[in-house]
């Protein structure tokens, strides 16, 4: 088996140390759920794979990806 393929391990998910994306949203989530988890996983995912795939539209994903999650957590008014 490959180390990396498109469908099970890309590589634009993974650290230079091997950390994958998927281990970093499932160790910080806490009790996020539905959209905001949802919006919460998808700005680290873009976040963390910006300089590996695509750049500077990442970010601009990522930050679209953020203000619905802001949306999402003013319309329950949480706050930490």
């Amino acid at each position: 088996m490959k180390q990396f393929d498109n469908i099970t391990k890309p590589q634009h998910y993974h650290g230079k140390y091997g950390l994958e994306a998927m281990s970093v949203v499932d160790n910080f989530i806490g009790d996020l759920a539905g959209k905001a988890a949802y919006c919460w996983g998808n700005v680290i995912k873009y976040l963390l794979r910006f300089q590996m795939k695509n750049g500077v539209e990442d970010l601009k994903k990522a930050r679209q990806h953020l203000d619905w999650l802001i949306g999402e957590m003013e319309k329950t008014d949480e706050t930490i």
